[in-house]
């Protein structure tokens, strides 16, 4: 091991910037620590304006190579990271699950074959990408997809890989370039992700990763002139931040923000199905953008439902996340410990009633809860809170419950349970939400458009949308007449 390799669970892992197919080192560092128990897991190098200048200035000389390159030889490559990755899986489970306390088993099943899987679903989608052509008064029209430029995604803590490739592999796809900035709480995972895209054959360059905070860093990212994309998923406060830094360059944005999102629980629902959805909010310790955060349940079956979630809710299992019989494992800092149970106690104070949880436990797990007697106009139910907090409210009609779904600055997602289908079809229309879950949640496809409305997000990605955003998109007419035959 060098100075600047750390081992996590016996895997070793660089805490150095990768710019330009080279590890590039800075002056000082930052501490990464791990939310199981607050072990110091290594300090990592902390990026300033310096790496952030030299990673653009890499991804913009490795633009016109990489824009230039066949689709075919595109796709190839990003087939051979997925392959990659999938050697590589119980490292990369082992080491994110340290670094930011999610389930060890989520990420050996769910999680790391989906990174896999998001490279190959955009080197496939990109094989087939497409548009008819089609004629205005005998000329041709013809739609392209032209490759933008050097593109900047800056991601999040909660699934730092996953929602890291889920930009990384549409952007390279297209023909960007790419400068990743992953959180600060949570680097190791896209370091590891550098080296094997290095295996795989990605040229020098053509992904670039840059750790550090975002004053520091971020800010010189996201105004950097030659910088022509922007995908960022985290905080509203800070896409503000982000859309007032690209604003100079006019650069494009894609946002993916928070989320309040309410499950619809209907008197005609299956309440062991509708009780299972809402227990399964509490996943990752409730640090899901999409959690359906807010239960509404029409008044004449809540006691049954309330009964029967707290029932269920008290066979989770709290604990490490590295063992299999864990359900639930830490939140990721002591900042948003202090910021969950911050909430909770306010709330309490002006009157919610917690049915189940509303504490710490030791460490940094915070008890699932579910906390009733809360207004709709209060903070608990109108700020996205980011732990396994829940609120409970009831309603009598079909338009109240509506009402109250869409009351509030939000709009990423929304949950119902109902047997009527015609209800269904209703509500669903009238929910302003990015996604809508019937009778399930958390079935995605990445063929699917993905984004939020209102402060939930600006844009769309997934499947042709990730191509219409990380693209110029170019219409050529071509006239029937004024050629010369060179046979």
């Amino acid at each position: 091991m060098t100075e600047h390799t750390l081992t996590v669970a016996g895997v070793a892992v660089d805490t150095r910037h990768w710019i330009g197919g080279e590890r590039v080192a800075s002056a000082e560092t930052f501490t990464d620590v791990s939310p199981i128990d607050g072990s110091v897991l290594g300090e990592i190098s902390r990026g300033t304006a310096t790496e952030a200048d030299l990673a653009v200035a890499a991804a913009k000389a490795a633009f016109p190579a990489w824009a230039a390159t066949s689709r075919a030889e595109r796709a190839r490559i990003l087939h051979a990271v997925a392959d990659g990755v999938e050697k590589r899986i119980e490292d990369l489970a082992i080491v994110e699950t340290t670094d930011n306390g999610a389930l060890l088993r989520s990420h050996r099943r769910g999680v790391m074959p989906r990174v896999a899987h998001n490279f190959r679903f955009f080197a496939d989608w990109l094989l087939k990408l497409d548009h008819e052509d089609f004629e205005t008064r005998g000329h041709t029209n013809h739609v392209s997809w032209d490759p933008a430029g050097p593109s900047v995604l800056i991601t999040p803590w909660n699934a730092p890989l996953m929602l890291s490739t889920w930009k990384v592999a549409p952007a390279l796809a297209a023909g960007n370039t790419v400068v990743l900035k992953p959180a600060e709480w949570t680097p190791l995972t896209v370091s590891l992700l550098a080296d094997i895209a290095a295996e795989a054959g990605l040229p020098a360059g053509v992904l670039n990763i840059v750790q550090g905070y975002g004053s520091e860093i971020g800010d010189a990212l996201t105004s950097h002139p030659d910088v022509r994309r922007i995908s960022f998923t985290g905080s509203v406060p800070t896409a503000q931040r982000i859309t007032q830094s690209a604003a100079a360059n006019l650069t494009p944005l894609s946002l993916e923000l928070g989320g309040k999102s309410p499950l619809l629980v209907f008197a005609d629902a299956d309440l062991d199905l509708a009780v299972d959805l809402a227990v399964e909010q509490y996943d990752n310790a409730g640090q899901v953008c999409l959690a359906a955060t807010r239960i509404l349940v029409e008044e004449t079956v809540a006691e049954e439902f309330t009964r029967r979630f707290a029932e269920k809710a008290a066979a989770i299992v709290q604990g490490d996340p590295r063992d299999e019989a864990t359900d639930i494992g830490p939140n990721i800092h002591e900042r948003q410990l202090e910021k969950i149970d911050g909430f909770v106690r306010r709330a309490v104070e002006a009157g919610a009633r917690a049915v189940i949880g509303g504490h710490r436990g030791e460490g940094r797990y915070y008890a699932p809860t579910l906390l009733t007697d809360v207004a709709q106009d209060s903070e608990i139910v109108q700020e996205e809170v980011f732990g396994p907090v829940l609120t409970l409210q009831t309603f009598t009609t079909e338009d109240e419950a509506v009402q109250l779904a869409n009351d509030t600055r939000f709009g990423l997602a929304a949950t119902l349970a109902t047997g009527d289908r015609d209800r269904a079809a209703r509500v669903t229309q009238r929910l302003v939400a990015g996604t809508v879950w019937v009778n399930c949640f958390f079935v995605r496809d990445l063929q699917a458009p993905f984004g939020g409305s209102r402060h939930s997000g600006v844009g769309r990605e997934g499947g042709t949308w990730s191509f219409d955003f990380y693209c110029d998109l170019k219409n050529t007419v071509t006239a029937p007449k004024g050629w010369k035959d060179h046979g």
